[in-house]
């Protein structure tokens, strides 16, 4: 994945501020009164996705209602006393939907059902991680583009040549767009030109 803050921020076509999204909400609220919420827009730029912000109120105000970040489970510590029983291992039960054959063949595999499940999905990780990362770069990217650029010339265009894999035509055809928003769309891009 290149190398970018996780939210940025943006005024209409103009980049105000990229990091944590305390520290961009804090800038957006810092600009002016002036600044009205419909033309700020926050991403999160893992996903491309616009992040609700309400920018009523004061600084503190602000920073309470944003949306909690994603925390990352941490590892227990090492002289932490150990449970009885199995290690957790933050597995999650859900649903699978199988037809009989699958079920037939999952339980006939050493460890069982779970055990070929997981060892399924670890090899597709593996073998599709560059087409995975060049997917995600293009829905990222493609989302931004949908958010801030949909009148912009040539977008119908740039949008074909990234899914396509065309960088060269995604930046001829992104010349005219402001240079803010290409600037942050040719980066959210940068994975989508790998070969898988």
């Amino acid at each position: 994945m290149p190398d970018f803050s996780p939210y940025s921020g943006f005024q209409g076509s103009r980049f105000v501020a990229g990091g944590k999204l305390a520290d961009v909400a804090l800038a957006i609220k810092g600009l002016s009164s002036e600044v009205h919420p419909e033309g700020v827009l926050i991403f999160d730029n893992a996903s491309g996705r616009v992040v609700d912000v309400d920018f009523r109120g004061d600084a503190a105000e602000v920073l309470g209602r944003l949306p909690v970040e994603a925390a990352i489970p941490s590892e227990p510590p090492e002289d932490a006393p150990r449970g009885r029983g199995r290690p957790k291992l933050g597995v999650v039960a859900k649903e699978v939907t199988l037809l009989p054959r699958h079920w037939e063949w999952l339980s006939a595999q050493p460890g069982g059902a779970s055990v070929a499940l997981r060892k399924l999905v670890e090899d597709a990780r593996r073998a599709n991680a560059g087409r995975d990362r060049v997917r995600q770069a293009q829905e990222r990217a493609y989302r931004f583009l949908s958010a801030t650029l949909a009148d912009a010339p040539n977008l119908e265009e740039a949008e074909r040549a990234l899914f396509a894999g065309q960088q060269a035509a995604f930046e001829h055809l992104s010349n005219a767009w402001p240079a803010d928003l290409r600037k942050h769309a040719l980066l959210l891009a940068e994975d989508a030109w790998e070969q898988a």
